[in-house]
């Protein structure tokens, strides 16, 4: 099933419809721009998809594989209760999905229906700010945009169904959760959406920690203006994030990595 470098995955283009083949080109895109941009952690954490044409239904990654070679035939379908509904022949190997992965994202997927993608990351910066008891803090522009985020407290490996209500309650409506001592989670109406949210939070984590790190005292911005610059970042008042710039993430992929989309 496969060489020295390169695992081998039949094309699962026949075995789909073409609305769920292109969730997967999309999120298998996903997968490794988060590796591109240093926010994966080997072959754990998850990004995970609605499927669009069926009700229950989503993709995420096989625990095993590296976010640098996911491919859009290498993603599994499975079900909100962790049922395995379609995944591709992987040979001895026989990759499956992680339970900590299934247990967070089923259950944002199950309670905000609109939500077509859940990103969670490990990444050196946000858990850094995520054992920081002072949390996100609004230092820069980009920081400003999460100056409501939710938290979600420690609770141990996310293994435990019952921490399922827990975590939806502290996401609420909002688009980005960051979980202590441990990480941090995004969420898009599209995969585009989720990865613009997570991008920026990134940037917003890696820039406080470079703040902190100079140990000198901050440029204070006043409550009225931070209020009003995190309304300027609320939906309605722009357009949907992720729109404008994933085709020109998916054509920088197509330059250097283009099998993403096998």
């Amino acid at each position: 099933m496969q060489d020295d470098a390169t695992l081998k995955i039949e094309s699962m283009k026949s075995r789909c419809s073409p609305a769920e083949w292109q969730a997967r080109v999309d999120l298998a895109a996903c997968y490794r721009l988060v590796d591109i941009y240093g926010m994966s952690d080997m072959m754990a954490n998850h990004i995970s998809a609605r499927v669009p044409d069926e009700d229950g239904a989503f993709l995420i990654n096989a625990y095993g594989m590296m976010y640098e070679e996911i491919t859009a035939s290498s993603l599994i379908k499975i079900d909100h209760a962790g049922n395995i509904l379609s995944k591709p022949d992987f040979g001895a190997l026989n990759y499956g999905v992680n339970k900590a992965g299934y247990v967070i994202h089923s259950a944002v997927h199950e309670a905000r229906p609109e939500v077509a993608c859940v990103i969670h990351t490990h990444s050196w910066a946000s858990m850094a700010v995520s054992s920081l008891e002072c949390g996100l803090l609004p230092l820069t522009q980009t920081a400003m945009r999460f100056l409501k985020i939710g938290y979600h407290d420690y609770c141990g490996v996310v293994l435990n169904l019952d921490e399922q209500e827990s975590l939806v309650r502290d996401l609420g409506a909002g688009e980005a959760l960051i979980l202590r001592n441990h990480g941090v989670l995004t969420v898009g109406r599209s995969i585009g959406e989720a990865f613009n949210w997570m991008h920026r939070l990134e940037l917003a984590c890696r820039s406080q920690l470079a703040a902190m790190a100079c140990n000198t005292a901050f440029v204070p911005v006043s409550q009225p203006v931070l209020e009003e610059t995190w309304s300027n970042y609320q939906p309605g008042t722009r357009r949907p994030y992720g729109l404008m710039e994933w085709p020109a993430l998916l054509r920088k992929l197509d330059r250097s990595a283009p099998d993403y989309k096998t």
